[in-house]
C-alpha cells in the first residue's frame, strides 16, 4: 500500500504546472493514480446528461485530479516539504522548514 505525506484535509500550494500558486485544502487522494483533488483548484467543464438527480442536466464545473507530486504542503503559508519523527511513541509529521509538528 503506497504511503503519502499528504492527507486529505490538508491546506497545499501547487508548485507546477497550470495551477501554479494556488492554494486549496485536499479533498481526496486517489492512491492508485498518485492524484489529490484540491478544493477550488484544476477546475473542468463536465457535461451532464438529464437524469432524475438533476433533471435540468447541462455544464457542471468540478475539480479534476492533479499528481501528488506537483503539490505541497502549507505552513504559514510557505510550502514546506514533510518528514517524519518519533516522538514518545508517536510517529509524527514534521515540517523540514521549522521542525515542528505538523
Amino acid at each position: 500500500m503506497k504511503k503519502f505525506k499528504i492527507k486529505s484535509g490538508d491546506t497545499v500550494k501547487v508548485i507546477a504546472g497550470d495551477h501554479k500558486g494556488s492554494e486549496g485544502k485536499v479533498l481526496q487522494i486517489i492512491k492508485d493514480k498518485d492524484r489529490v483533488v484540491v478544493e477550488g483548484v484544476n477546475m473542468v467543464s463536465k457535461h451532464t446528461k438529464p437524469s432524475a438527480a438533476n433533471p435540468q442536466g447541462g455544464i457542471v464545473k468540478k475539480e479534476a485530479p492533479l499528481h501528488i507530486s506537483n503539490v505541497a504542503l502549507v505552513e504559514n503559508g510557505e510550502a514546506v516539504r514533510v518528514g517524519y519523527k518519533v516522538e514518545g511513541d508517536k510517529k509524527v509529521r514534521v515540517s523540514k522548514k521549522s521542525d515542528k509538528a505538523i
